[in-house]
C-alpha cells in the first residue's frame, strides 16, 4: 500500500467513524454509572432508623483548605479539592439509614427557594385575587450543619523503585495526598456544638513503567516502552470522608445520648463496632478503666524507658 492509499484509507475511516447512528455508542466510551458506594457508605446507608427523624439544616460545606491542584512541572489554577462539598453533605445525609434519619430542609439554594415561592405567591394574588390560597411555612429546622474541607496536603509522601539490566528495565512511583473533612452539629435553640468530628482519607496515586534498549543490528537500536498511572479520583475521596464524617456524628450523638436508635441492642452494637472499627484509642483511654488499670495500660503502650505518668 502506497502512501496516498493509505491516506485515502484513513480518510475513509474518519467520515465513517462521525457518520456513527444515533443511539450507539462510540469505541472507548463508557456509560455513566451511579456513583458505586463504598464500604463507608454502605456502612451509612444500612443504619437502623432512629426513634425519631430529625430536621436539619446545612448552609455550606466550603473547600477550606485554599490549596490548587499540585502539579510539579507547572502552575495550576484548578482547585485540589471539589467545590461542591454542601452537595455532598446533603446527599450523605439523605442516605443515612436510607433516608430514615434526617429530614434534610433546603438552605443552600435558599434564595432560589424564596424567589420561587414569591413568584407563585404573586401568581395566585394576580389570578385568584382575595381566593388566593397562601403556602404552607418553610420548615424550620432544630440543628444545623457547620464545617468544610479542612486540609489537603499533597505530597504527604512519595516513593519509588526502579532496575535496570542490559537494557531491560521497570520502575514504579507513587505518591500520598491526606484530605481531611472536619463537620459540627449545632443546636439552633442554644449555638451550643453539641457533636464535633474530623475525618481523614488518603488519595493514592501510582505509576508503573517498563523499558527495553536493545541494538538488533550494529546501527539499528530496539527501544520500546509501557506504563500506566492510577490516580484516585479525590472527589471520591472527599465524598468517603463526609459519609464516614456523617456516620461518625450519628454515633456520637447516640453516644452521648443527643439522640437514639429505635433497637437499644443495635445501638449497643453499632457504637461498639464504630469505637473498634472507626475510632480506635489506645488501651489506657478505653472508658471504663480503674485509675491503676489505666496506668498500667497506658505503660503497656510507651518505650520501655518511659515513666508513667506520676500524679
Amino acid at each position: 500500500m502506497n502512501f496516498r492509499s493509505f491516506i485515502g484509507l484513513a480518510a475513509a475511516l474518519a467520515l465513517l467513524a462521525g457518520c456513527t447512528r444515533p443511539g450507539f455508542r462510540e469505541a472507548l466510551e463508557e456509560a455513566p454509572v451511579v456513583t458505586p458506594p463504598s464500604p463507608t457508605a454502605v456502612n451509612l446507608e444500612m443504619l437502623p432508623p432512629p426513634r425519631q427523624k430529625i430536621d436539619i439544616a446545612i448552609y455550606q460545606f466550603p473547600d477550606l483548605t485554599g490549596k490548587n491542584e499540585p502539579n510539579d512541572n507547572v502552575a495550576v489554577f484548578s482547585r485540589a479539592v471539589t467545590q461542591g462539598g454542601a452537595g455532598l453533605a446533603i446527599d450523605a445525609l439523605k442516605r443515612a439509614g436510607n433516608g430514615s434519619w434526617f429530614r434534610v430542609v433546603e438552605r443552600n439554594g435558599l434564595n432560589d427557594l424564596l424567589q420561587e415561592r414569591q413568584l407563585i405567591r404573586a401568581t395566585r394574588t394576580e389570578f385568584d385575587k382575595e381566593a388566593a390560597k397562601p403556602l404552607p411555612p418553610i420548615r424550620f429546622a432544630g440543628l444545623i450543619i457547620e464545617g468544610g474541607i479542612l486540609t489537603f496536603d499533597a505530597n504527604y509522601l512519595t516513593g519509588g523503585i526502579g532496575a535496570n539490566y542490559l537494557g531491560i528495565g521497570a520502575d514504579t512511583k507513587f505518591r500520598r495526598d491526606i484530605v481531611t473533612v472536619g463537620m459540627r452539629v449545632i443546636s439552633v435553640q442554644s449555638g451550643e456544638v453539641l457533636v464535633s468530628v474530623t475525618t481523614t482519607k488518603t488519595v493514592y496515586s501510582v505509576a508503573l513503567q517498563g523499558s527495553t534498549y536493545k541494538f538488533v543490528a550494529i546501527d539499528k537500536l530496539l527501544q520500546i516502552e509501557a506504563g500506566i498511572t492510577r490516580n484516585e479520583p479525590t472527589q471520591l475521596a472527599v465524598r468517603q470522608a463526609i459519609d464516614l464524617a456523617v456516620y461518625s456524628t450519628i454515633m456520637e450523638g447516640a453516644q452521648r445520648k443527643l439522640w437514639r436508635f429505635a433497637n437499644p441492642t443495635a445501638q449497643a452494637d453499632l457504637i461498639r463496632n464504630y469505637l473498634e472499627r472507626d475510632k480506635p484509642q489506645p488501651a489506657f483511654m478505653k472508658p471504663g478503666l480503674a485509675p491503676e488499670e489505666r496506668i498500667e495500660r497506658w505503660r503497656a503502650d510507651q518505650p520501655s524507658e518511659w515513666d508513667p505518668p506520676h500524679s
